[in-house]
């Protein structure tokens, strides 16, 4: 099998995979389309690739990234279903669209074709992403380590029954919006006590990357890392505490499962 990667739609999500691609193979390899083609070229230019039309990309490539939103996905298959259909090589669909199984990409695609289903994070454009995957049968393991090879720069690829991936997603796929909006809260809190924004974001930054580094590395529970920086009757602890009256884990779990809810909805 070829090791091309062709990515069709070049949005934020697609854009940081095709630069991830660009770390990993030569970029004669690697072929971007958009319906802007200016936005295509863009990035073509940065990374040294080349760019096609949405059609030669998805006759021509052996891993197809298909980049659009779940509500565009039909659309776009039914235009790619003849190119797809006269292919006579091995190539594969990788879905990026939350709450399309890859039974409905097949449907759409208008053939039983090998899928690969990821959800990546926006962290995958600094090499930091947390990306749950999943294969149809058909995906041989030689495709799957060609594919993970390619995809290697992208961050953490972690495998995960496709019945799950909804949930994975609201929190890897999604949670960077959450970590975003703690982050900014943090800093404003600290502007708020006197600090300097651009120290404030610093402080809060470099916090939460070595706080999730520390969990990572140490495998120790949330409670324990929470227990170890609240002293008796301490500053920390007052903080705690007001957290919690403002049901602050409550409303995380409550984003979660809301985020699921609507990748289910997504999909029907």
């Amino acid at each position: 099998m070829k090791n091309t990667f062709g990515f069709i739609g070049t949005g934020n999500m697609g854009g940081a995979l095709a630069e991830a691609a660009a770390k990993a193979m030569p970029s004669e390899n690697i072929c971007l389309s958009n319906r802007t083609a200016a936005k295509a070229e863009a990035l073509a230019n940065r990374l040294g690739c080349r760019t096609a039309s949405v059609e030669d990309t998805a006759a021509s490539c052996s891993f197809l990234f298909l980049g659009v939103k779940p509500q565009q996905m039909g659309a776009l298959l039914a235009d790619l279903s003849p190119a797809l259909a006269e292919r006579k090589d091995e190539f594969v669909l990788v879905s990026m669209a939350a709450g399309l199984t890859m039974e409905r990409i097949q449907a759409m695609a208008g053939g039983n074709y090998p899928v690969i289903r990821i959800m990546p994070n926006t962290p995958c454009a600094v090499g930091a992403g947390m990306i749950p995957f999943d294969c149809t049968d058909n995906v041989t393991q030689e495709t799957l380590t060609l594919f993970l090879d390619g995809m290697r720069f992208a961050g953490i690829f972690d495998r995960l029954p496709e019945n799950l991936i909804d949930a994975a997603s609201a929190v890897a796929g999604c949670g960077p919006a959450y970590a975003a909006m703690f982050l900014e809260a943090l800093a404003d809190g600290g502007v708020a006590c006197g600090l300097p924004r651009q120290k404030a974001l610093l402080y809060a930054s470099q916090m939460l990357l070595g706080t999730a580094k520390l969990a990572l590395e140490t495998g120790k529970h949330p409670g324990q890392l929470k227990d170890a920086v609240c002293s008796p009757g301490g500053s920390t602890i007052a903080g705690v505490k007001a957290l919690e009256d403002g049901a602050f884990r409550s409303a995380v779990m409550n984003a979660v499962k809301n985020a699921w809810k609507r990748n289910q909805e997504l999909g029907k």
